[in-house]
């Protein structure tokens, strides 16, 4: 309960009630009618209060500079009381005006010793957190709050169910005139929240309470006047049919810029690997963009995109490594009688962990990474590039989109017909996942343009994203294999027998799976060309004959029969005009 800092370290989700009192005294008055254990409410019967000794909290709330801690959703607090000391990092989560609805925020809390110097342990569940949230960045005293509180323990027969506080708080604002605060705060055991409720809203108007939209932390950043910066206004994402090509090319960097910062904070944290994932693909949809906007971009800016692949490369090989272990948790054939999961040294268990290490390693890298100045030269530049915009620094940026984007995205799609063909010549898994590099630049070719053509450009990048979704599990049966067999060839000490004889079998099923998915990606190649195509590909057309915007609503025209088998040149979109220069040098392949 919150009443007992300093018992050591824990990852809870706390659930708590948070209130302002214009008086603590109808609260008290309340609570003396609990402790004969007289007072039923329904689903718990008789419910008693004990009361417990005063507390003297002193809390010292800490982040860096540039709030690295509150822009990832969180604050840093060491609590002195009762003689002991604790860190804990609470996830900052507002309540909603008005309503009486618990909190639920996370809560991870690590005893200190300032006695040896370092009061947080680098390995420490709240020191290890702090370190991936700011890196080098040092810790600055924040706000001090010092609360005196009476705390009581609400009974249910023989269980503790709730605690519930009365805080009386001050805040430090300057030498002469702390901010004051009367708040009740009631914590519950989760479990116990439903039934708690009744007594909860009862408490609520009998002692004339108002629910708190904000914590006391958050109260007193405000009346110091501190701001802590929310994602940073990189400008406008709208787009439109009668959009010029540069203003399309801001939009779209603008969003993913925005994802990719967005999603720092928890690939930092690394306790999600969706935000890894989401940050990677926000990387390299920036690269995608500046390869298909490159001539619309201003060209100081070209140096970001090589920049981008190594930002990219160094999220990849942690990424990889999830995948791995999550195939190896989840996949049946890890899981035969050979594998013994979950017993100790056994086969399955012994690769986890060595995987598990070099994920240990690709993430000490990766850290290093966003702590370097090679990443923050990156990140300035992409700002730059954002905030300064391509529209108004470009003549051709300011050309229709209608009439330039077909171009762009005709290249894109005449790139994947031709790997395409050449796949289903071949049938070899290298030429396949050239395909499906091509396949990807198509797709986000059609999302990025979706704005200006609607519906057919959206239902042709899902259909794309369809064969890119086959074509990247191929690729991640190509990966595990070269990964196992580096594995069994490489890792110091070698494995045991067992494990490899283990990893050749997965091996073999990761082979026969690949020679399944390769058939079924040569019957899916006519998707390229097929009937969404011809939809978008009128839609584009249409729009750039006109040279005025077309409604998005408009019925489409009905298409052509689409080819059955060998795809052939785009229908409608012959080579037109290329005032962005079809001859130029593409960017690298994306990974």
């Amino acid at each position: 309960m919150a009443g007992d800092p300093g018992g050591g370290q824990s990852d809870t989700i706390e659930v708590e009630w948070q209130f302002d009192a214009l008086d603590l005294r109808p609260v008290g008055r309340w609570l003396a009618g609990l402790a004969t254990g007289t007072v039923s409410f329904p689903l718990l019967g008789a419910v008693r209060a004990l009361a417990r000794p005063m507390i003297i909290q002193h809390d010292t709330y800490y982040d860096t500079e540039d709030w690295r801690i509150g822009q990832a959703g969180y604050v840093l607090r060491v609590r002195n009381a009762k003689d002991k000391q604790e860190a804990t990092l609470k996830a900052l989560e507002r309540a909603t005006a008005g309503r009486a609805a618990p909190k639920r925020r996370r809560e991870v809390n690590e005893a200190v010793d300032r006695s040896s110097g370092r009061w947080l342990e680098e390995t420490g569940p709240v020191g290890w957190r702090v370190a991936a949230l700011v890196g080098r960045r040092p810790l600055h005293h924040v706000l001090e709050v010092q609360t005196r509180r009476r705390p009581f323990v609400l009974h249910v027969g023989e269980e503790d169910v709730a605690e519930v506080a009365l805080d009386e708080t001050a805040i430090a604002i300057d030498d002469q005139n702390p901010m004051r605060l009367l708040r009740v705060e009631v914590e519950v055991d989760a479990q116990w929240e439903e039934a708690l409720t009744p007594l909860v809203d009862d408490l609520r108007r009998s002692a004339g309470l108002t629910p708190a939209t904000l914590s006391k932390f958050e109260a007193g950043v405000l009346a110091r006047g501190y701001v802590i910066p929310s994602r940073v206004d990189l400008g406008p994402t709208a787009v439109s049919s009668t959009s010029s090509i540069g203003e399309v090319a801001d939009a779209v960097i603008r969003k993913h810029l925005g994802a990719l910062l967005t999603h720092e904070a928890g690939t930092r944290l690394g306790e999600d690997v969706e935000e890894l994932h989401d940050m990677r693909v926000a990387t390299r949809r920036l690269r995608a963009a500046m390869g298909l906007f490159g001539e619309v971009l201003p060209p100081q800016f070209g140096v970001l995109e090589p920049e981008l692949k190594w930002l990219a490369d160094i999220l990849g090989a942690v990424r990889d490594l999830d995948v791995q272990l999550e195939r190896i948790d989840s996949a049946p054939e890890w899981h035969g009688p050979w594998s013994a999961p979950g017993t100790a040294g056994s086969p399955l268990e012994e690769l986890r962990g060595v995987i598990e290490r070099e994920r240990e390693g690709a993430r000490a890298v990766l850290l290093q990474a966003l702590e370097s100045a090679r990443y923050e030269r990156l990140s300035t530049g992409l700002l730059a590039l954002a905030q300064q915009g391509a529209g108004r620094r470009s003549a051709t940026g300011q050309l229709p989109a209608s009439s330039i984007a077909p171009d762009l995205l005709v290249r894109r799609h005449r790139a994947a017909m031709k790997a395409a063909r050449r796949a289903r010549r071949s049938g070899a898994a290298p030429d396949f996942h050239r395909l499906r590099i091509r396949c990807k630049r198509l797709r986000y070719a059609a999302e990025f343009v979706a704005d200006l053509y609607g519906e057919p450009a959206t239902e042709y990048a899902k259909k794309i994203a369809g064969l890119q979704d086959l074509l990247g599990t191929l690729q991640d049966d190509q990966v595990a294999m070269e990964r196992l067999h580096a594995l069994a060839t490489r890792v110091q000490p070698p494995l045991t027998r067992a494990t490899v004889f283990l990893m050749g079998a997965v091996a073999q099923e990761a082979r026969h799976d690949s020679d399944g998915l390769l058939a079924g990606a040569r019957r899916k190649l006519d998707v390229l060309s097929g009937e969404q195509w011809h939809r978008l590909a009128h839609r584009i057309e249409a729009m750039r004959m006109a040279g005025a915007p077309v409604e998005t609503s408009a019925p489409p025209t009905a298409p052509p029969t689409p080819a059955a088998a060998d795809p052939r040149p785009s229908p409608a979109l012959g080579p037109g005009r290329l005032p962005l220069g079809a001859a130029r040098n593409t960017p690298p392949e994306l990974s």
